[in-house]
């Protein structure tokens, strides 16, 4: 029998007390408070962050009932003194618009006056660092126990803050002001828990709290947050079985879907995979197979960056997306390199990691990650293409199912005549490489971009029902000296026995006058 699905719930005891299914991640709770005392987690939105600091605050609350029947309770009761209850002080950066001024001044002023009125604190003309040192030590004093600190996306008012620099360097010095204190609040603190996106370099939470381990890239917690196979098939199995039955597929078809559109992330090299919970559990409630995470929240600041980057985004796609693991998880802002914040913000995944090169590869987890991002990015360089009839990416793909050759190149060469190029300190075959990987990988299953051969490397082979178009595009010389090159290079004989029509394209373009100048197409056998 189905449950009631947790969708976009992040409070631990709701979920609990009104009966959702819960993907136990309690054993992780033990491991943790048993293991350390300081720790920071990095996950991208809507990842269950929110959901395991929920189950973590009601731990250290010792609210045992629940935690019945789950992992933790059998762990937990082998103790001496099992279910101690401790204060917890737990700092919630959601729901406020941090491109106001004031706001994460704000934020953290309500939070303070909450527990100074618990513990009948005057807070004075002290700032709000002194404030919190003061809320510290009378919770520990008045519990006769050591607090417990959690701090839910600490990031929020940095990344919304993103290109407002002034207003984020304002945002990091109150962190300085605030969080430093605990440093001198050791003897009262029993555990410290941090979530957040990203994990901003210089930003004085990670420099004053000298011992917080980072477990982002740990293999022994991998899959804290999201869901994996495993867990996908021992508690949703009549979820999935509906859905197959909605989408008239068999079971194994509907797992195979669900599987190429929210599966693939991955933490670490050797850990387990997991699905974005969010979009899986929307998936199995809607019965269907949209795409939610991405939908939640456009990464304009990520396209922006790409694009004032040059950065080819073909790496993106093609296994050439390298990173040194020194970089990997610490982010600054005026860093060139924007792998880092694509991963930790959940646009990327590690794929390998290369021991000798101390780095890692990383690709798109997923269908609906590869497809929703280069979608977001194309209109940036392409701004003009959704004003112009006919010359979207749907167009070109029913011509070219309909084999119509000349309402191919008008539209691509529509396409071309819309890129935007504004910058003149890049060369232009930046925007034309760019266009044309995002235009013909969108095309999706039909289309393979730098397929290799034994002789050398397609540039594009699209594939429909009754027709295979082989692509080689050159800047600046004649259509027909890319002709030659599928000729020379014999890119067509891997199709030799394809019985489907197979034609060649030699498409130029000229960076000068910015257009596609030349189109030339033949027949192949």
């Amino acid at each position: 029998m189905a449950g009631k699905l947790p969708v976009g719930i992040q409070d631990f005891v709701g979920l609990r007390q009104d009966g959702f299914v819960y993907v136990d991640k309690s054993a992780y709770i033990y491991r943790l408070a048993e293991s350390g005392k300081q720790f920071f987690l990095s996950r991208p939105r809507r990842f269950g962050k929110s959901l395991f600091l929920s189950s973590l605050r009601a731990y250290w609350e010792g609210r045992k009932d629940l935690f019945q029947g789950l992992a933790i309770e059998a762990m937990e009761s082998r103790k001496e003194s099992p279910w101690q209850p401790h204060p917890v002080i737990y700092f919630d950066f959601n729901g406020a618009n941090y491109r106001e001024e004031n706001a994460l001044e704000s934020i953290l002023a309500y939070h303070l006056r909450q527990w100074e009125r618990l513990y009948e604190i005057e807070p004075g003309e002290n700032g709000l660092g002194e404030r919190f040192q003061e809320v510290v030590k009378a919770a520990h004093q008045n519990s006769g126990r050591r607090v417990v600190i959690l701090v839910d996306e600490y990031d929020k008012s940095l990344l919304e803050s993103m290109e407002n620099k002034e207003l984020q360097e304002k945002n990091k010095a109150i962190f300085k002001g605030f969080f430093s204190v605990l440093k001198g609040c050791d003897e009262h603190i029993r555990f410290v828990f941090i979530t957040g996106v990203t994990k901003f370099s210089k930003v004085s939470i990670f420099s004053d709290l000298n011992q917080l381990n980072d477990i982002s890239l740990s293999r022994d917690y991998a899959d804290i947050c999201g869901i994996t196979e495993e867990e996908l098939l021992a508690c949703f199995r009549p979820e999935i079985e509906a859905m197959a039955k909605i989408q008239q597929m068999t079971f194994d078809e509907c797992l195979a879907e669900l599987q190429e559109k929210y599966d693939g992330y991955h933490f670490h090299p050797q850990g387990a995979g997991v699905y974005n919970p969010f979009s899986l559990l929307k998936a199995l409630y809607d019965k269907d197979f949209g795409s939610y995470w991405f939908s939640t929240g456009t990464p304009v600041f990520l396209v922006n960056k790409l694009k004032f980057l040059h950065y080819d985004s073909s790496k993106l796609g093609n296994g050439q997306a390298f990173v040194k693991d020194t970089l990997l998880m610490d982010y600054r802002v005026d860093d060139p390199n924007p792998l880092p914040l694509l991963y930790q913000t959940g646009y990327l995944t590690i794929r390998s990691f290369d021991r000798r090169k101390s780095g890692y590869t990383l690709c798109f987890p997923n269908q609906e990650v590869r497809y929703g991002f280069l979608d977001s990015l194309l209109p940036a360089y392409v701004p003009k293409m959704s004003n112009l009839a006919g010359t979207d990416i749907f167009s070109l793909d029913e011509a070219a199912e309909q084999g119509d050759l000349e309402g191919m190149r008008d539209i691509l060469a529509a396409i071309f005549a819309g890129i935007s190029y504004t910058d003149e300190r890049s060369p232009f075959e930046h925007y034309f490489q760019t266009v044309i990987y995002l235009v013909f990988t969108l095309l999706g299953r039909f289309l393979q971009c730098e397929l290799h051969t034994s002789r050398g490397r397609i540039d594009c082979v699209m594939e429909t029902e009754k027709y295979i178009y082989l692509f080689e595009f050159k800047r600046d010389v004649a259509a027909e000296a890319a002709l030659r090159q599928i000729e020379e290079k014999g890119y067509a004989e891997r199709f030799a026995a394809d019985k489907r029509t197979l034609y060649k394209i030699g498409v130029a373009f000229d960076s000068e006058k910015r257009e596609l100048s030349d189109w030339k197409v033949g027949l192949v056998g």
